[in-house]
Formats: structure tokens, C-alpha cells, sequence
């Protein structure tokens, strides 16, 4: 067999040296802080999951960037919604943006009214117990029940036939 031959090794060349100065990088400036304070609470409901952002403000609600009237019209829906605000006496003192996704519109209510009241609760420990009391914190387990196979649905049996 033949045999290559050996490669010359040269020695490995340092990186060039930068100027000190060169190295020093200039500070980041950042953007002024807004005085207002912002708070985030995640709420889920069935299969409905709410981002909820709450700040001091005049009481305006945004849904997936429209206003509640409009995204939720049955009044029962913005009723559930609203709660949280009346369970601390804090009605119209709020400002609400936040995106709901999945389940349907009963569901995405009964999201975003947890969403809120967690937010609520991290904007002010005071509210705490106010919204414990009335079981706005508590996450409301039930979803649909899954269907089994050899059933028509979850626990529907197929009609039954004698003959």
C-alpha cells in the first residue's frame, strides 16, 4: 500500500487583537418605563385557553381586538366576565386586552374571567381574599368526557335490537 504524505502542521494563527477601545460596547439605552402597571394572568376553561393582560384605566375590555359587546353579545357572557370587578368593588377601573383561543363562546368566557381575576390578584395582594371567597381563582376542572369505543358517545349505547 501506498502512503500519503504527512501533512505539514503550521502553526495555528491568533485572532488579530482589538483595540480596547474597539472592545467596549456602548450601553444599551432603553425605553422610558411606563409609570402605569401591567399584570398578566392566564385562565383556562373546557378546552379555552386566555391571555389576559389587566392596567389601571376607565373600564375598557378588548377581546381578540374587539370590543366585549361585540365578541361576547349575550349579556350572560359579559355578566361572567365582569364578576371578578364587582366580587372587589372595582367596577370601571380597569382596562382589560386579552386573546382567547378554542372551546366555544361559554367556555372563552369562563376563561377570560380567570384570566382576570389571576391578574387581578398578582396587580394587588388586597384582592386576594376578596376573589377567593368568591371562588374566581379556583380553575373549574370538567371537560367533555371522552368518547369509548364500542359506544355511540361517552356513555350513549348503540340502540339496542332483540332480533
Amino acid at each position: 500500500m501506498a502512503t500519503k504524505p504527512a501533512k505539514s502542521e503550521a502553526p495555528a494563527k491568533a485572532a488579530p487583537k482589538k483595540p480596547a477601545a474597539a472592545v467596549a460596547k456602548a450601553p444599551k439605552v432603553k425605553a422610558p418605563a411606563s409609570n402605569e402597571l401591567k399584570t398578566y394572568g392566564t385562565g383556562r376553561r373546557k378546552d379555552a385557553v386566555a391571555r389576559v393582560w389587566v392596567k389601571r384605566g376607565n373600564g375598557k375590555i378588548i377581546v381578540n381586538g374587539k370590543e366585549l359587546a361585540d365578541y361576547f353579545a349575550r349579556p350572560v357572557l359579559r355578566m361572567v366576565i365582569n364578576q371578578p370587578f364587582g366580587a372587589i368593588d372595582r367596577i370601571g377601573n380597569f382596562d382589560i386586552d386579552c386573546t382567547v383561543a378554542g372551546g366555544g363562546l361559554s367556555g372563552q368566557a369562563g376563561a377570560v374571567r380567570l384570566g382576570i381575576s389571576r391578574a387581578l390578584d398578582e396587580y394587588d395582594t388586597i384582592f386576594h381574599k376578596a376573589l377567593r371567597a368568591g371562588g374566581f381563582l379556583t380553575r373549574d376542572s370538567r371537560t367533555v368526557e371522552r368518547k369509548k369505543y364500542g359506544r355511540k358517545k361517552a356513555r350513549r349505547s348503540f340502540q339496542f335490537s332483540k332480533r
